[in-house]
């Protein structure tokens, strides 16, 4: 992966986005774009949308939600020790004793969630589950007046983001979900135009995906794509205690996850299978028997319908502070979305048989 590539991963990974608060990741994607999109537009609701051949016949859609899972100020105590509410599906154990960011006007306030230390728990304290109610963010003021000087009631809180290496071209940190489909969405494009499509190809950094597929539902009515493709992260199975008879045999680094289940379209799903074999393209097949919990959701139900599947990043340790991808599985993904909107032509029929 070409360094200036990898450094746009980086940048992404490493600017807040929690769900409604996302534009800082969205600058980092119009910026990184303007090179080679025929077109980038911002939408009242947030998402930014990109397309090569906007005119053309057959839409193509690729959907990324550029949201993040976080916190939300909602009660500052006299003692200046602050109280949050959940924004996304959190784990409280995991906030217990991370560094923070407060996302204010004026820049990002440091900060710690702590709770009542282990030595002062009762013995029925020690058995419970942490409510996110018993945690608080203490970012060192005296008194509720000096914290209300640097944040405020409704300002974002994500955990300390950031961006490590490990061994095998894994990388981890709090954003992976889904910045890691933003960027195989975007750089599908620039891969798409190099190559030279017949279809109109529209990228979506969509918002909101973590509180209801909100920006993949506004996006799509606006685009009206004939097909649409939904990247986001799914379980890696190759960690210790997950059942993979129930959850599939899912691999960092063995390439992107195709989808296939009742609310696929079968031939988009075929369709990249077979470009992905055509082209040496690693790739892991999995099934779901539901409609999936992200974009793919609000795309496959958008005004008349449209013909959808879903590309999959194997992703560690979800909706956690080190979440775990593979740089290559992102990379192959781009490639094999890149080779799917290179052979759409307007001949082509998605309608189930």
């Amino acid at each position: 992966m070409e360094q200036s590539i990898k450094d746009f991963f980086a940048d992404l990974v490493c600017n807040s986005g929690v769900s409604g608060y996302e534009q800082p990741v969205q600058q980092v994607v119009r910026k990184y774009a303007e090179s080679f999109a025929d077109d980038i537009k911002t939408d009242l609701h947030g998402n930014v949308v990109m397309a090569i051949n906007p005119d053309a016949d057959v839409r193509v859609m690729y959907a990324g939600h550029a949201d993040q899972i976080g916190l939300i100020i909602s009660h500052i105590d006299e003692s200046g020790f602050i109280y949050v509410q959940t924004i996304g599906g959190w784990d409280p154990q995991q906030l217990v004793g991370q560094r923070v960011s407060i996302w204010t006007p004026m820049g990002p306030v440091n900060g710690v969630i702590s709770r009542k230390p282990i030595h002062l728990l009762d013995e029925s304290e020690r058995k419970q589950v942490v409510k996110i109610k018993e945690l608080w963010i203490d970012i060192g003021a005296a008194n509720r007046e000096q914290a209300l000087t640097v944040v405020n009631i409704g300002d974002s809180v994500t955990l300390q983001l950031g961006y490590q290496e490990l061994q095998n071209n894994l990388v981890n940190g709090p954003g992976m979900d889904d910045r890691c489909g933003v960027w195989v969405v975007v750089e599908a494009l620039r891969r798409a135009k190099e190559m030279g499509i017949e279809c109109g190809l529209f990228v979506a950094s969509t918002v909101q995906e973590e509180i209801g597929l909100r920006g993949a539902k506004t996006a799509a009515f606006g685009i009206d794509p004939h097909i649409g493709i939904a990247v986001d992260v799914t379980h890696a199975t190759d960690c210790p205690t997950i059942d993979k008879r129930q959850q599939g045999d899912i691999s960092l680094s063995a390439g992107p996850v195709i989808v296939h289940g009742p609310n696929i379209n079968q031939k988009v799903a075929s369709t990249l299978v077979e470009l992905a074999e055509a082209n040496d393209i690693p790739f892991q097949p999995t099934a779901l028997g539901r409609a999936a919990p992200n974009d793919s959701n609000a795309l496959q139900v958008t005004r008349s319908g449209v013909a959808t599947g879903i590309l999959a990043i194997p992703n560690r340790y979800m909706h956690s502070s080190v979440e775990t991808i593979s740089l290559e599985d992102i990379n192959h993904a781009a490639t094999l979305l890149a080779h799917f909107a290179k052979s759409v032509t307007s001949a082509d029929d998605f309608i189930p048989a």
